[in-house]
């Protein structure tokens, strides 16, 4: 859910009226938008791009200007993760350029996980001879079924003299409102044809235009922002709840001066990690089904919620009736019309720009002196965070992924970018390490897809070069996209990837444990013969190590982090280290497991969730 508007275009581009291929035109939009990074895989539908691509760097390299650098991954899925990862860690649009076919079937995953969590990125598709189109050709998908199932948008372009204005739109689409994938399924032919270079336009999409011109003009009035403030007047126990809208928002600095200005503590949604430095004073880090106990508990005990960028998801609000069950009032503001009201009904919400409203809201409570005292309120979370503060077995002689996590948290200091795959090794990351900003903690939210954490850690670092950037993963997890292992050393990107492995899948393992007695179905890879140092290094890590003693954790982690160039690190974790607290699907946090080492205020009985809840 972002907040990025429309930015005027330069008039008068020097190669208007010349005539070029519709491949040539492709990559010169690519350039006008700004893109700095390609990620793709070529194919016989798409070479006549590939060869713009070349020709395209090949000129900049004779005018001495910066060339686009055509990062070339294992696998198509690999090229989507990490054009999300640009996009992430970057908030500019990602690209991906890939061929017909297996390579846009297999980029279907990502743009999935992109319209789930509100990436943009593009995906140029190459495609069969218009001519072709229909008749089972070789290589041949129907992309436009396909993809528009899952994308915000999908083009199939069958008028050459459309393309420019296409591939144009295709990036307005992808980063304005609320942002998502946009695909572009361009035939082979329309590559090859030749015609006028106009260097502007775009497609005519009244009905989009018209509702992103009402988003950014749907401003805070006096009167609403009046309202918000007479029931944050009534609050004793004001809470906002933020969630990845922020962060695709650009408004995380509106919210921390919201936040400060009022006094009004913060929890995020896995996805809104980062909206508010993870070490201030008002944050409670994250809520949720592996959220902190004490921002679970801090939840239920306010008595007015301010969601901002948030939707009530399942992993937040299992049970959307239970969910804030002490709040006497619900303030919701979203980009997106569409999730106001949809899980849990409110008070007060406001639709359209998140920065703009929270500093309309900010500038109307100061003009109106607003003043509350909420100390009372801030005590009682100092001393929830206080007695259910996250712990785990400080004493046990296993390598604990906690303490792991917390030795890289040090050397990272909250600036570090963090990438994961996802299952337990995803919670751990996102419960122990700190983000003192937006745009640090990659990974995949709503779709949880294993295979993520490599390949978007690549996009990351090409995007941020100068920033410290770690995929924490799973054994199971890399395995994924394990191809994309040689990907950074080929480029050597300075990428460093832990993997914790506890032989098999971990999160899995633990549902089974607790609500299938313990019957570990296709989940235990113990006998499996894997050997990811030998793997890393038979890809070119030249610091591939295994770290199997709990007394070198701190030793080997510091020189990890510390070697200049692509790093591996395999670390052998107690395999029934599990993830608390953890509320069950269709459960409520007064449900909440803390498991041994984190208090519970609630005698839990442990019970399957329902037959008819999802994993």
């Amino acid at each position: 859910m972002s907040d990025t508007v429309i930015q005027p275009r330069p008039v008068g581009h020097p190669l208007a009226g010349e005539r070029m291929s519709g491949a040539r035109m492709i990559m010169q939009v690519l350039a006008d938008e700004g893109v700095t990074a390609i990620f793709g895989y070529s194919g016989g539908a798409i070479l006549p791009t590939y060869d713009a691509v070349f020709l395209y760097n090949e000129q900049c390299v004779r005018l001495g200007e910066p060339q686009i650098p055509l990062i070339v991954p294992a696998n198509e899925q690999g090229a989507g993760f990490m054009a999300a990862g640009y996009a992430r860690a970057s908030g500019r649009v990602g690209v991906c350029l890939v061929t017909s076919g297996p390579g846009a079937t297999n980029t279907v995953t990502p743009v999935r996980d992109c319209m789930a969590d509100s990436i943009p990125i593009v995906v140029i598709c190459g495609q069969v001879a218009t001519a072709a189109i229909g008749t089972d050709a070789f290589q041949e998908a129907p992309v436009p079924s396909m993809m528009g199932a899952v994308a915000k948008h999908i083009f199939l372009v069958t008028d050459p003299a459309k393309l420019e204005a296409t591939v144009r739109t295709a990036f307005e689409i992808a980063r304005t409102g609320r942002p998502g994938p946009v695909v572009v399924d361009i035939p082979k032919d329309v590559q090859n044809w030749e015609g006028v270079f106009q260097g502007e336009g775009l497609l005519p999409i009244p009905g989009y235009r018209r509702r992103m011109h009402e988003l950014s003009q749907a401003a805070l009035e006096a009167p609403s922002a009046a309202r918000f403030f007479a029931m944050l007047g009534e609050a004793h126990r004001p809470l906002i709840y933020a969630g990845g809208g922020v962060i695709n928002g650009n408004a995380a600095d509106a919210l921390t001066e919201f936040a400060n200005t009022f006094s009004v503590p913060v929890v995020t949604t896995l996805m809104g990690i980062g909206a508010l430095d993870t070490t201030h004073a008002l944050s409670l880090r994250m809520l949720g089904m592996h959220g902190a106990a004490f921002a679970n508990y801090a939840v239920d005990d306010c008595d007015f919620l301010i969601a901002v960028g948030a939707r009530f998801d399942d992993r937040v609000a299992g049970v959307p009736a239970k969910f804030a069950r002490n709040a006497r009032h619900i303030a919701h503001l979203d980009v997106d019309r569409a999730e106001v009201n949809k899980v849990k009904r409110v008070h007060w919400s406001h639709v359209g720009l998140l920065a703009g409203a929270l500093r309309a809201l900010t500038a109307h409570g100061r003009q109106t002196r607003f003043q509350r005292d909420f100390s009372p309120w801030r005590a009682e979370l100092a001393e929830l965070k206080r007695v259910y503060a996250m712990n785990y077995d400080r004493a046990s002689p296993l390598i604990q992924p906690y303490y792991v996590i917390e030795e890289l948290n040090r050397h990272a200091r909250g600036e570090a970018i963090i990438t994961t795959g996802v299952g337990q090794h995803q919670m751990w990351a996102a419960q122990y390490c700190d983000f003192t900003s937006p745009r640090l903690w990659l990974t995949s939210g709503s779709m949880g897809t294993m295979g993520f954490g490599l390949p978007a850690a690549i996009g990351a670092q090409i995007a941020q070069p100068g920033r410290l950037v770690i995929d924490i993963d799973g054994d199971s997890s890399i395995r994924m996209n394990i191809g994309e292992l040689e990907t950074v050393t080929t480029y050597d990107l300075p990428l460093k990837v832990v993997v914790l492995n506890n032989f098999g899948d971990g999160m899995v393992k633990q549902w089974q444990k607790l609500f299938f007695k313990g019957r570990l179905s296709a989940s235990d890879r113990s006998l499996h013969k894997k050997d990811f140092v030998r793997a890393a290094q038979a890809d070119g890590f030249r610091y591939a190590v295994r770290l199997a003693r709990k007394q070198d954790v701190a030793r080997v982690i510091a020189e990890f982090v510390a070697f200049e160039g692509p790093a591996f690190l395999e670390v052998m974790i107690d395999p029934d280290a599990g993830v608390y607290p953890m509320v069950g699907p269709g459960q409520s946090y007064d449900e909440m497991i803390t498991g041994e080492f984190i208090p519970s205020r609630h005698k839990v009985d442990i019970k399957p969730p329902d037959p008819s809840e999802m994993f």
